[in-house]
């Protein structure tokens, strides 16, 4: 699993700087530390990227697609890949953090962190470029003037899984676990124009159930078919319905609540139960109540709240988790449960961990004290606030260092992360191959590393199609066994 972050930029007091020149900017002020130039780094490989490919069993002629599907193709924009296998990049016009392939929910949510202080470092750095501007990011999915921008997690999945059978287990979940994994928002609608709080940041923005889109008409479940690894064995779940999370409870809960879906889906335990007559509706009206009391017609006739929905969910993850669950299983469903006897009983109890009631509390306490409405402009700037990735202006930060907001992870094992792969996917061997050999590495992406290599006429591709392949157990004693570039490919090839 992964998660794959666009961020929001801006430039104090000047509105119209190029969102595009300014991301670029970003990423390249990066560059420039990590490896001394924006040019030495190894760019992206875009040979196995199918982005119109549908899950669906057609492709969508590059004619047919919106150009910010496009992306097989980096128009010259600034282009990353990281020590840690992360990739570090400009998606049209917003700097995106894609963590490294993780085996685990907790381990997306350090390497998820860890992108949050790449970027603080990259707007600090582009903040100092002569000429350049006071750079400002924020981890959130809108502008609030019809704007939204994308927080996607990726999850891999047999694929001898039906694809319907995808659709008719995850839509009711994907309906109802903002609830969960909301990141809260002041403003209903696209535009924001229209007064309230609802759950979600994203929600308004989605139109259909089921579709290859994902910057228009954005689909409930996303049907891009491009696995980045055995296509045969596998395939990429690309959801595109989440928010970005400032909490780490809710983005602990939103990976591992639904790779446990997922694993019930794969093995044929769910259905079409629980799926709303009109989901896009349903989907909006459980974020826009924080009251948590809109109940959500089925097909089959029933009403459930969005709560009643994700214990429903729960139910059966725990008959089929079983009485003996490994300790990660057993903690996700631990705290899935946990928060779910809060929401029924009393939602604002969960503002130290939940990212939208968080908001929500801080919000109710502004307008307390200043006397505030729903459509006081100051709500939105708080809002944004929340989302600023600045230490000291952040305010979900400072939520967090005053005990306020819980954290799951330590500040060093996220400075690790900042700069080492995790140890157990084919990230380690991506990630340290750009550490030791960065001079000698021509492109990289998710399944492969290519080399070029002095004096030897083509390219040399070293394929990592199994995401569990090119672990530090698998591959350490063989890079550490090597002194350059020519002797791995030696030893790789046999000769």
């Amino acid at each position: 699993m992964g998660i794959e972050t666009e961020y929001g930029v801006s430039v104090p007091g000047k509105p119209h700087v190029n969102a595009m020149l300014l991301s670029s900017q970003v990423v390249n002020a990066y560059a420039v530390d990590a490896f001394g130039s924006s040019r030495s780094k190894p760019r992206w490989n875009y040979d196995e990227e199918t982005p119109l490919r549908d899950a669906r069993g057609y492709d969508m002629t590059r004619a047919e697609a919106d150009p910010s599907q496009l992306t097989d193709d980096d128009m010259g924009m600034a282009n990353i890949i990281l020590t840690n296998g992360a990739r570090f990049y400009v998606d049209h016009a917003h700097p995106e953090y894609s963590s490294p392939e993780v085996t685990n929910p907790r381990d997306a949510v350090v390497w998820d962190r860890a992108g949050h202080m790449v970027m603080e470092r990259a707007a600090r750095l582009a903040s100092r470029v002569p000429g350049g501007y006071p750079v400002r990011l924020y981890k959130n999915n809108t502008d609030n003037k019809g704007a939204s921008y994308g927080c996607h997690e990726n999850y891999l999945m047999k694929r001898s899984t039906p694809f319907s059978s995808i659709v008719e287990g995850l839509t009711p979940f994907f309906v109802s676990r903002s609830v969960m994994v909301g990141a809260g928002r002041v403003g209903i609608g696209q535009d924001g124009a229209s007064t309230g709080f609802q759950l979600s940041s994203r929600a308004d923005f989605f139109e259909v159930e089921v579709g290859l889109e994902t910057t228009v008409k954005r689909p409930i479940i996303n049907t891009r078919d491009e696995p980045h690894a055995d296509p045969e064995l596998y395939r990429r779940l690309h959801v595109i319905v989440g928010d970005a999370n400032l909490s780490e409870t809710s983005t602990y809960l939103k990976m591992g609540t639904t790779s446990l879906v997922l694993a019930m889906i794969e093995a044929g335990a769910l259905d079409d139960t629980w799926m709303p007559a009109d989901p896009v509706a349903e989907l909006h009206h459980v974020s826009h109540d924080p009251s948590l009391q809109h109940r959500i017609t089925t097909r089959s006739g029933a009403s459930l709240t969005a709560v009643q929905l994700q214990q429903e969910y729960l139910a059966a993850a725990q008959r089929f988790v079983g009485a003996d669950p490994d300790n990660e299983t057993a903690d996700v469903l631990g705290e899935w449960e946990r928060v779910l006897v809060a929401l029924d009983k009393d939602p604002l109890s969960l503002a130290g961990e939940l990212d939208w009631v968080a908001k929500l509390s801080l919000m109710r306490s502004y307008m307390q004290r200043d006397s505030l409405s729903w459509d006081h402009p100051r709500l939105q700037l708080v809002d944004l606030q929340y989302s600023d990735v600045d230490p000291e202006r952040g305010l979900a930060q400072r939520l967090e260092r005053g005990g306020r907001l819980r954290r799951i992870t330590s500040e060093d094992e996220v400075a690790a992360a900042v700069h080492m792969p995790p140890a157990d996917t084919r990230a380690w061997f991506r990630g340290e191959c750009v550490r030791r050999f960065p001079g000698s590495i021509a492109a990289a992406g998710w399944d492969s590393v290519v080399f070029d290599i002095p004096g030897v006429a083509s390219l040399q591709r070293v394929p990592t199609m199994d995401p569990l392949r090119g672990s530090r157990d698998h591959v350490a004693a063989l890079l550490d066994s090597v002194s350059s570039p020519e002797e791995l490919l030696a030893t790789l090839s046999g000769s």
